[in-house]
């Protein structure tokens, strides 16, 4: 579902991989008109697994919902010319390109000769222009080390600082139009992946720890920083998470398994104040050996209907398929979700904006065009072309309509 606060405004994207096509998407969901450009066959990114039996990418059609498909053979002069027209075309609202390929022909400087109020937003790997992406920021975060066990460490499967790249960069482009209508000014934004993720240690206090205090965290496992929370597994053999960060989750987690005699002698011993979260982090693992043989003599059932009723933070271990199968947060209860079928890959559940905005009315999204679909639509609403122009530039092979078999680019 999609709102539309943006409606009205036109984005060319000319992308790859997660962090640009995530904020093009999400400035779809919020009404804006995203035209993603593609080379003709398909770009770095658009036979990435995983890959439906059709040959389609569900992760290119994911990441690009709601957007139209131009493609455009970004090799040849003309074509690059195209693309900056369309980038540039005239329109109170337009102007406004978002990018994470860093090429010289669409730089900002050659954009704004074109267009003076020009908007442009370009993701980097490094504020030097040197390339990184989300994995190899990410071992550098010291994240790895300490989410791992001893010496080893453990990658996090989710691109994290790509997602929080692309909701600044979105944020950002919101941030340049509404300045943009009160000035008349363009603005160039330039984000680098690794300054999204090490701003984030420096919010955080991670940074400031080492600095300041001198101290390096060490490994904890799936022991929640600071506070007390950690993985159990119950006799049937289910795992399950509890947090108790918060007095009011501590107090709960600790009723719901009449625990407190036991903790309150470990509490007396040590000795420590359990209300406070940094004395339950610091006896962390005194405090999971007084839980693990309650999780481990009772089944996953029994404890999930008493950790309900109790109002317990707490969450199942589960698959993406058992996800799907039976947690109501995902699914036709929440509105989050709707139905879609996607050309090359079939119906499935696919995620609008999780924003939810009452008195606004979301609207449904449309799926991901297949290739080069909204080539002619685009130069004709956009660029004004005719028929005769267009076809010029088909026959020339610097634009291409729709991809008919997606397999044809593999």
């Amino acid at each position: 579902m999609s709102y539309d606060f943006l409606r009205g405004v036109r984005v060319i994207e000319s992308s790859a991989f997660i962090a640009a096509p995530l904020a093009g998407l999400t400035l779809a969901q919020f009404g804006a008109e995203v035209i993603r450009v593609d080379m003709i066959g398909g770009g770095i990114d658009y036979n990435r697994m995983p890959v439906a039996p059709s040959g389609r990418s569900l992760y290119w059609t994911g990441l690009n919902k709601g957007k139209k498909s131009i493609a455009v053979d970004l090799r040849n002069p003309a074509g690059r010319e195209l693309v900056q027209r369309l980038a540039t075309a005239p329109g109170p609202e337009g102007g406004v390109l978002l990018t994470n390929i860093g090429v010289p022909w669409l730089d900002h400087a050659t954009l704004a000769a074109r267009r003076a109020d020009m908007i442009s937003c370009t993701i980097e790997g490094n504020f030097d222009g040197s390339t990184a992406v989300d994995y190899t920021v990410n071992c550098a975060s010291g994240y790895p080390l300490i989410t791992g066990t001893g010496d080893t460490p453990v990658n996090n499967p989710f691109p994290a600082w790509d997602a929080c790249c692309a909701y600044q960069a979105a944020m950002a482009i919101a941030c340049a139009l509404m300045s943009r209508r009160q000035t008349g000014a363009g603005s160039e934004l330039r984000l680098a992946l690794s300054d999204v993720a090490f701003s984030m240690l420096s919010h955080l206090g991670v940074m400031t720890e080492v600095e300041v205090l001198g101290s390096e965290r060490e490994a904890i496992g799936n022991h929640i920083y600071g506070a007390f929370g950690r993985d159990f597994v119950t006799r049937d053999g289910r795992r399950l998470m509890v947090a108790g960060v918060s007095a009011g989750q501590w107090r709960a987690l600790v009723d719901a398994c009449g625990l407190a005699p036991e903790l309150a002698r470990l509490a007396a011993g040590i000795p420590a104040d359990f209300a406070r979260e940094a004395d339950r982090y610091a006896a962390r693992e005194a405090i999971a050996a007084v839980f693990e043989p309650w999780f481990a003599a009772r089944p996953y059932d029994e404890i999930a209907a008493l950790f309900e009723a109790r109002r317990v933070c707490w969450g199942p271990y589960r698959s993406v398929r058992d996800l799907l199968a039976d947690d109501p947060r995902v699914g036709e209860a929440n509105p989050l979700y709707e139905r879609m079928s996607t050309a090359g890959v079939g119906t499935h559940w696919a995620a609008g904006t999780p924003v939810r905005a009452p008195g606004h009315p979301r609207t449904a999204q449309q799926p991901a065009g297949l290739l080069g679909e909204h080539t002619d639509e685009v130069l004709a609403d956009v660029l004004g072309l005719d028929a005769s122009a267009r076809a010029q530039l088909h026959d020339a092979h610097v634009v291409a309509g729709p991809q008919a078999d997606p397999t044809a680019c593999r």
